[in-house]
């Protein structure tokens, strides 16, 4: 019998064994019911497998897909959409495997979108201060900074641009041009966030802290910093000449 849920939880994966398990389980442990989509990127240390072993705990809540390649968190996140979308669910989380975003913090954003009626509930580590621990004081200001160079370029009323801990309504998913994003690392948030400001999504900033991944090792590199600096100006200038659809709000 499958257990019917309203929400899944995304969560892309690539090389992390010391988590998936501890975070599948602590998500399945919420009182509320989600789902949850893990999208691996053929994770050499074997994190599909352990995903596959726990599907037998978990068959109707507990979805793999597994892809061929590391192709980049934007593109995963893409193709988990469209399988929310296609599956029907009415709320789609976007979340980290390694437990930096807390899974306690998701009845918050979904309370957000489900019981407040916004569009996306962002889990937002600077919307009352700096709520990030353990984090190397240079990647604090680099990442606090990064977000004030972006809401001042782009015009986005955002203090976090760049998190990935995330509720959509799906209606908002349906809105955006899902296959005109075009950023794959850390930019895809920052795009994903403009994109739906510009479609007239409602966007509630929910006070999470974050705490830095204590197993496995940090995906973050200068590249994708760079991306995001250079895309957000591109990003800006290319929204002048075209138009975005509008969400309606029923």
């Amino acid at each position: 019998m499958m257990q019917a849920s309203d929400s899944v939880v995304i969560i892309p994966t690539y090389n992390e064994k010391e988590n998936i398990e501890n975070i599948i389980r602590a998500v399945f442990g919420l009182k509320k019911c989600v789902h949850i989509l893990i999208i691996d990127d053929n994770s050499p240390d074997g994190t599909a497998q352990i995903v596959r072993n726990l599907q037998t705990e978990y068959p109707e809540r507990l979805f793999l897909i597994e892809r061929k390649g590391k192709l980049g968190l934007g593109t995963a996140y893409i193709t988990g959409f469209k399988w929310a979308i296609e599956h029907q669910y009415d709320y789609i989380f976007e979340m980290d495997a390694d437990f930096s975003h807390n899974p306690a913090d998701l009845p918050r954003l979904y309370a957000a979108c489900h019981d407040e009626g916004f569009d996306i509930a962002i889990g937002s580590r600077y919307i009352s201060g700096v709520n990030v621990v353990n984090w190397p004081m240079g990647r604090v200001l680099m990442s606090y900074f990064a977000s004030k160079y972006v809401r001042i370029i782009t015009g986005l009323p955002i203090h976090d641009t760049t998190a990935g801990f995330k509720c959509y309504r799906r209606q908002a998913l349906e809105t955006i041009p899902l296959d005109k994003i075009r950023f794959k690392g850390y930019a895809f948030q920052i795009e994903m966030k403009f994109t739906a400001y510009k479609c007239g999504c409602k966007i509630k900033e929910v006070p999470v802290i974050f705490v830095n991944r204590e197993l496995g090792t940090s995906k973050m590199n200068s590249s994708i910093f760079g991306e995001a600096v250079f895309g957000v100006i591109r990003l800006k200038w290319d929204s002048l000449f075209k138009t975005y659809p509008q969400i309606r709000h029923d």
